[in-house]
C-alpha cells in the first residue's frame, strides 16, 4: 500500500478487482487505493477485436491495471489492462508483496514499542519524504537512517532497526571471471602471478586456483557496479603487474 496518495497518477500500475462487467466495459475496484473505482472500457480490456467481453474478464477477477486517463473534477478514472506487459504485471505484484512485507514490519515495530495500532499517527510525518513503506526498509537495510530529520518516537525508530536486522539481509550481488594467464617468464612466472593474485585479493576479490593457467576471481558487493569495479581493478593489476604475459578474462554466468 502506498502511504500516502490519494490517486494514481496517469501511467502507473494498478491492482484491480472487477466488479461489474458490462457490454462495453467494466467497473473496477483499485484495491490499493482504499478501494476507489475505476473504469475499464472494453477497448482496453485486450488486442483485437472484442465480440463478448465476457469471454475475457469475469466478475471478481483481479488483475494488474494501467491508469491510462484522470478526470479529477469528475473524481474518475479509466485503466487499461491490454497495455500492461507480463513483466509489467509480474514486477507489479512483486513491488506490492514487499509493501505488505514492509507494513507488517511497521506494525511489529510499533507493537515492541507500545505504540500499537498508531500507524495512521505516523503517515503525516512519513509522508513528508516517503511514497512508501519500502523506501523506508531499503534505507535501513543499506545501513543508513530515514528518520533522521523527522519528529519520529525514539522507540519505534530503534525498533524498526532493529526488526529490519533481523529479518531482511542485504542482497548480494556476485560477479565471478575466469583469468586465463600465460606468463612468458617462466623463472619468475611464479612469483610474478602470486604478487598479482596477493594484491587483488587485497581488493575484496576472491582468488581460486583452477589449475595452470586458469584462475577464478570473485567479487561480491551489495552493490553490482562495485562487484564489476573490483573486477576492472583486478585486470589492470594484472596487465601492471604480468607485463610480459598472456592475460584473458571471461565472465562466469552465475545462476540466480
Amino acid at each position: 500500500m502506498i502511504i500516502h496518495k490519494a490517486m494514481p497518477e496517469v501511467g502507473e500500475l494498478v491492482l484491480v478487482r472487477v466488479k461489474k462487467v458490462m457490454p462495453f466495459g467494466a467497473y473496477c475496484e483499485l484495491t490499493e487505493y482504499n478501494n476507489h473505482d475505476s473504469y475499464l472500457p472494453i477497448k482496453e480490456v485486450a488486442s483485437g477485436w472484442i465480440k463478448n467481453i465476457h469471454e475475457f474478464i469475469k466478475e471478481g477477477q483481479r488483475d494488474v491495471g494501467k491508469v491510462v486517463y484522470i478526470d479529477k473534477e469528475k473524481n474518475s478514472i479509466d485503466i487499461s489492462l491490454k497495455k500492461v506487459t507480463k513483466k509489467e504485471g509480474k514486477d507489479k505484484v512483486n513491488d506490492v508483496n514487499l509493501e505488505k512485507r514492509a507494513e507488517n514490519l511497521f506494525t511489529q515495530a510499533l507493537a515492541e514499542a507500545g505504540m500499537k495500532d498508531k500507524l495512521p499517527e505516523l503517515i503525516p510525518e512519513l509522508i513528508k519524504k516517503y511514497q512508501s513503506y519500502n523506501d523506508i526498509i531499503n534505507l535501513l537495510v543499506d545501513g543508513k537512517d530515514p528518520f533522521e530529520g523527522l519528529k519520529i518516537n525514539a522507540k519505534f525508530a530503534t525498533a524498526m532497526k532493529e526488526i529490519v536486522a533481523k529479518n531482511i539481509k542485504p542482497k548480494v550481488y556476485t560477479v565471478s571471471y575466469i583469468a586465463q594467464v600465460s606468463v612468458y617468464d617462466t623463472k619468475a612466472g611464479i612469483s610474478l602471478i602470486k604478487k598479482a593474485f596477493t594484491a587483488i585479493e587485497k581488493l575484496g576479490v576472491t582468488v581460486l586456483y583452477l589449475g595452470a593457467p586458469r584462475y577464478r576471481m570473485v567479487s561480491e558487493d551489495m552493490s553490482y557496479p562495485k562487484a564489476e569495479e573490483r573486477i576492472k581493478h583486478a585486470n589492470e593489476i594484472l596487465e601492471k603487474e604480468l607485463k610480459n604475459s598472456s592475460i584473458e578474462i571471461i565472465k562466469e554466468k552465475i545462476n540466480a
